[in-house]
């Protein structure tokens, strides 16, 4: 009989991602975190971006003390396309390739309609979509030259929903959908699978700075299952689309988000 489900760790163990060669955008806090700690806790070689240096610093001393390989951090401003292209060619060369790439990062900061400017416009779409892209396009040459790899974009529930204040991440999250099926199309005969991930409302401490208690549990009166998604939850998504597990799964959306729908 399948107990209740725990939040203290992704317990599934994947052999085959033992030494696996893993990039991670967005690693430093929230979701990234998580799946940074779970690949470490895979024994995968893992490197991971952010700009939140002192908490990727952190993180990666705190997951080297037991680590089977100690993770690598570096400092990657993602709206930079050019250091995006050079900073994963620096870390497929770190890893001696790359088997794994997790489109993580994007910011949801809320904004009204009005307040939406050209400018304002193109920073959003940098900041939630385009780095995806490029950094797909960096770890392709290599994955090809292994015979494949997986790339997981992140999406959004929010455009499903429709919530407010948030019309430009939720344009760009839409558009990754669309991006993931292309790709999985052009990538597919290399061997190269494609798919994007869509958390519901995951708790981590930016998404606690949008919500109060009663927000909160309003969320969670939405959902079919009760209790709050953590960043283990959608880590052991994200492990088990990394695996061989997986092999025949590409060009989808794969939810985790409690049945809130």
């Amino acid at each position: 009989m399948l107990s209740k489900a725990s939040t203290d760790g992704v317990s599934a163990i994947y052999p085959e991602l033992q030494d696996a060669k893993v990039i991670v955008s967005g690693g430093a806090s929230g979701i990234g975190e998580g799946l940074v700690k779970a690949f470490v806790a895979q024994g995968a070689q893992v490197a991971f971006v952010d700009i939140q240096d002192e908490a990727g610093e952190e993180l990666a001393r705190e997951l080297a003390r037991d680590a089977r390989h100690a993770p690598i951090y570096h400092h990657l401003d993602l709206t930079d396309i050019g250091a995006v292209q050079a900073t994963m060619a620096d870390l497929v060369a770190q890893l001696g390739g790359v088997d794994v790439l997790v489109n993580n990062a994007a910011n949801d900061d809320r904004h009204a309609v009005a307040d939406v400017t050209p400018e304002f416009w193109e920073e959003r779409m940098n900041v939630n979509l385009r780095h995806q892209f490029f950094a797909a396009q960096a770890v392709i040459p290599a994955m090809k030259a292994a015979g494949g790899g997986a790339i997981i974009n992140f999406g959004s529930i929010s455009w499903h929903l429709g919530l407010p204040d948030l019309v430009l991440y939720q344009t760009a999250k839409a558009a990754i959908s669309g991006m993931t099926r292309s790709l999985a199309r052009d990538l597919g005969r290399d061997n190269i699978r494609v798919n994007t991930v869509v958390p519901g409302n995951v708790k981590t401490p930016r998404q606690e700075k949008w919500y109060s208690p009663e927000g909160e549990a309003e969320i969670v009166a939405a959902q079919c299952l009760s209790g709050r998604i953590m960043p283990d939850d959608v880590a052991a998504l994200v492990l088990f689309l990394s695996s061989h597990g997986a092999r025949m799964c590409t060009g989808h959306d794969y939810w985790i988000d409690a049945g809130w729908r």
